[in-house]
Formats: structure tokens, sequence, C-alpha cells
């Protein structure tokens, strides 16, 4: 795939899937961020936080995609090489650890239980997903390769010094 093509399929697949899951969602459930503020101390500076570091994350996750592996996050256009660079010699799935920590820095913002417990069933179908179809179809694509980086670097919790591989 052509680099064009693979930072336009990457852009329009981060509107349409992390931009409904931690966009669209998240809004219709705060009453289209109309919720009033977190009373909670703090909670408004830490969900920002999240938010804000989360998002940058998820964009420099989405680039690599394009610009190293020449493909898409979309199952449809996978990448042509596996994914291994920046933010992926942390952790195995940044998409959905930064998706996931912008759910959580909205429920913190706006102190709520709905968009906690949307979060909560969010990061089951991801795990659910990674484990039944993703992590499958990385090691027949990728094989032994994927299986070394799969062994040496955590898929959800990211490890602190960068794998160097």
């Amino acid at each position: 795939m052509r680099t064009s093509s693979a930072i336009a399929g990457s852009a329009l697949f981060l509107v349409a899937a992390p931009g409904v899951v931690a966009g669209l969602v998240p809004w219709l459930l705060t009453d289209r961020y109309r919720m009033p503020l977190s009373t909670m101390p703090g909670a408004v500076l830490l969900g920002g936080i999240l938010i804000a570091g989360a998002a940058g994350t998820l964009l420099h996750a989405f680039a690599r995609f394009a610009l190293e592996g020449l493909g898409t996050p979309a199952p449809v256009a996978p990448t042509e090489k596996l994914v291994i660079g920046g933010v992926y010699r942390h952790v195995r799935n940044p998409m959905y650890v930064a998706v996931l920590s912008i759910i959580l820095g909205q429920a913190l913002v706006f102190s709520s239980a709905a968009v906690l417990a949307y979060g909560l069933i969010a990061g089951a179908a991801m795990f659910f997903f990674v484990k039944s179809y993703e992590e499958p179809a990385l090691a027949r694509r990728y094989g032994a390769e994927y299986e070394t980086y799969r062994r040496a670097v955590p898929g959800w919790l990211p490890r602190i010094t960068p794998w160097r591989g």
C-alpha cells in the first residue's frame, strides 16, 4: 500500500472507530457534553490530562500504522509490516489503551457513572476482540516475529523501558 493511501485509510478509520467509541458515544452519554463538570477535587484536571495524553498516544499509534506498517488499523487493510516502533515498544495495544483512557478521562471530568460503565463494557469487548481475533490473525500473518514481540511486550499495561527487539 502506498503511504498516502495508508494515511488516508488510517485517518478514515480513526474517525469511524475511535471517533465513535471514545467520542460519539460518550458525547451522547453526557448529554452532548452539557453535564456539569465533576466537583470531586482534581477529577477534572486528572480527566483532562488522561484525555490529552491518550489522544496524543492514539494519533501517534495511528501514524505508526500508516508510516511504519504501510497499512491501516482496519482489518480490511492491514499493515504490510508488523508495527513495533514508537509507543508499540511499550505496549502491544496502545490504541485500545488510549481509547479506554479517553473514556475514563471523560467519566472523571463529568463524574459520569454511565460513561464509566460504558468504558468497562467497551474494554471487555476490546479484550475479547484482541484475544479471539486480533492476536491469532497477527500470529498467522507475521509468525515468529509476532510471537517474539508478543512475549516481550505486554498487551495492556505498558512497560516502563522500551523493548529494543
